[in-house]
């Protein structure tokens, strides 16, 4: 089949490498423009203008889906079906509509759960212990289109935003083209609707979301580092003046919590102890946490007995949002 490919982030790179040496056809990719990216602000292409250049495949980077012939491209090219991996943007109604099939659209989680912008980033942040992959026709209305094929994924204890996004961009590359190689056979693509009566929803993180609200229990902090990581990253005010980022933690064993007595009294936010060779513990709304490593804003990543041995922190010092 001739296929259209509409990604931008690396979270779309297997799919396109997969649709690259299968027997299906990419007549065309369409990526965002090339935007400047990093500290330095270097303008660069999208991971997956990068992939399509290498392998000489057409690309086209549209400003605007409605005022550019995008719809138009697309059915000259003679396309069955269009893949949207992460393309970033909502595609309007004549783009829907221009390849023969429809518009297919890899989805990582179980919809009709977390529908929108950060499925992954919000089901950790929930404490979920499993996610998936959705692979569905894309419809008018925000990922409610119905399901074609669909997969679950665990969430371990140990996985962040990073690590879920790069098993569910595998994933999804996998069941494409399984997805593919059916409707290539049948003529059609098969799929049941969606039940809008379960539909749950997860918008765009904000970068505020990243800051560490003390009060909340160890656990919910926990998945607040995971959900965020590697963006925005979770962050912390060292005395309302000096940027914290937590890189690295894990709770306090309940033995380990009662040998800090009066220290368990203590306000959330609040130094509560130094674990020599581990780092330093801080004060939650149900525990302490034990923050093993750690970015001071402007400095490299280190180990958190170096920033205590750094006297970047003290016994005592509180946590919490920058100064007004």
């Amino acid at each position: 089949m001739k296929v259209v490919f509409m990604g931008t982030p690396a979270f779309a790179v297997p799919a396109l490498e997969r649709l690259i040496d299968s027997p299906h056809e990419v007549c065309l990719v369409v990526t965002q423009p090339d935007r400047p990216r990093g500290r330095g602000r270097k303008v660069e292409a999208s991971p997956v203008k990068a992939l399509a250049e290498k392998h000489g495949l057409r690309v086209i980077q549209p400003q605007s889906l409605k005022r550019e012939p995008v719809a138009a491209l697309i059915r000259d090219a003679g396309a069955d079906v269009a893949i949207v991996a992460a393309y970033g943007r909502i595609l309007p109604p004549e783009v829907l509509q221009a390849p023969r099939l429809g518009c297919l659209n890899i989805h990582p989680s179980l919809l009709p759960e977390y529908r929108g912008a950060a499925p992954i980033q919000r089901a950790i942040l929930d404490g979920r212990g499993e996610t998936g992959v959705t692979i569905m026709l894309l419809a008018e209305e925000l990922d409610n289109g119905p399901i074609i094929a669909q997969q679950r994924v665990d969430i371990l204890d140990d996985d962040d935003a990073l690590s879920v996004s790069n098993m569910t961009a595998v994933l999804g590359a996998d069941m494409l083209i399984r997805v593919l190689d059916d409707i290539g056979e049948k003529g059609a693509v098969e799929s049941v609707p969606q039940d809008d009566r379960l539909a749950t929803f997860a918008p765009p993180i904000a970068k505020e979301e990243g800051q560490i609200p003390w009060g909340d229990t160890t656990m919910d902090i926990m998945y607040r580092l995971r959900a965020m990581t590697p963006w925005p990253g979770a962050y912390t005010y060292v005395n309302g003046r000096i940027l914290l980022h937590i890189v690295q933690a894990e709770p306090l064993w309940e033995n380990e919590a009662a040998e800090l007595g009066d220290m368990n009294k203590a306000a959330p936010g609040t130094v509560s102890s130094f674990k020599k060779g581990f780092g330093f513990t801080v004060r939650t709304g149900d525990g302490h946490l034990l923050v093993t490593a750690v970015k001071p804003g402007g400095k490299k990543l280190m180990d958190a007995p170096s920033f205590v041995n750094g006297r970047g922190i003290q016994l005592g010092d509180v946590l919490g949002p920058a100064e007004e």
